[in-house]
């Protein structure tokens, strides 16, 4: 399929680089010209401007930081017209399938949502769940949201990029489910940075304390798959002084996604409110940067 790709980041880069290894013509965009230039060298082609990428695609795919940035690129901003606009002027009789990988609120989903649906566009809201590591490896899960006929257009592509394919229920629900999923990774993530650091100042040698928890009840996703201690776990961030990854700012965005929905929704999410703060913290004082597990380093202060 021709496919445009907008957003080359530390997830987009790898998740446009497997469309192209499944045999996609795929167009790419970015503001960072390196990041085309390192695609453009696997096969994919560039484009000056995202309407340009787009241009003659049948589907177009956004991973993009924040709401600002989706709902710029798709409705304009400063008096400039938005992607919505620049597609629905060169459509024929088809109009490209629309895919926005991006985490950010279910509202601003809904609001482009409802903008391209006007416009005669299917728009999926379609957050993932796996970090750079499954983007590499194509194991990504996507969560989808909008109609059921969408999803299962969009499920050949997302199948290129990702393991599990999930449709979450309406446009916004995709967005929920991986605010939902996130809150609880900041979650355990910070708690277990806090059980390891509690161990190592009692004497525990790191690489024990975690194999003892990883085979007992408090065994996770941050403790068995992405240990946050140095030293502990080849291939980890911890291992290389947490650069790349899943940015601290990116974790403390979503956890804002958090708290903003719960208010919305008037849920109370005391554990989660609290892995905002820490995560805030962390970022703030210089890590913002640096992979999510880096909150390790807020217990170890002062070592």
């Amino acid at each position: 399929m021709q496919i445009a790709f907008i957003g080359l980041g530390n997830m987009g880069a790898p998740m446009a680089s497997n469309l192209v290894k499944a045999g996609h013509d795929v167009t790419v965009f970015d503001l960072v010209e390196s990041a085309m230039q390192a695609l453009e060298g696997e096969g994919a082609r560039r484009a000056d401007s995202a309407e340009a990428a787009a241009k003659g695609a049948e589907v177009v795919i956004s991973m993009l930081p924040a709401g600002v940035h989706v709902k710029g690129l798709y409705l304009g901003r400063d008096g400039a017209p938005g992607l919505l606009d620049t597609l629905e002027a060169h459509a024929s009789n088809t109009r490209p399938l629309i895919i926005d990988a991006s985490t950010i609120s279910p509202e601003d989903v809904r609001t482009v949502a409802a903008a391209a649906k006007e416009r005669g566009f299917t728009w999926l809201d379609a957050p993932v769940s796996g970090g750079v590591g499954g983007a590499k490896a194509g194991t990504l899960t996507f969560i989808v949201g909008g109609e059921a006929a969408g999803f299962e257009q969009a499920k050949p592509v997302l199948e290129a990029m990702g393991k599990n394919i999930f449709h979450a229920g309406d446009s916004g629900s995709g967005q929920v489910a991986k605010i939902c999923n996130n809150m609880l990774l900041g979650i355990l993530m910070s708690g277990t940075a806090e059980a390891l650091a509690l161990g190592v100042k009692n004497g525990m040698d790191p690489a024990v304390l975690s194999e003892i928890m990883k085979q007992s009840s408090g065994g996770n996703w941050a403790l068995n798959v992405y240990n946050p201690w140095p030293g502990v776990m080849e291939g980890s961030a911890a291992g290389r002084d947490y650069q790349g990854g899943f940015l601290t700012d990116l974790m403390a965005k979503d956890l804002g996604l958090a708290w903003e929905l719960a208010l919305d929704s008037k849920a109370t999410v005391p554990m989660g409110s609290q892995a905002r703060n820490l995560f805030a913290l962390h970022s703030s004082q210089g890590n913002g940067q640096l992979d999510f597990s880096s909150i390790q380093k807020l217990y170890r202060a002062g070592e």
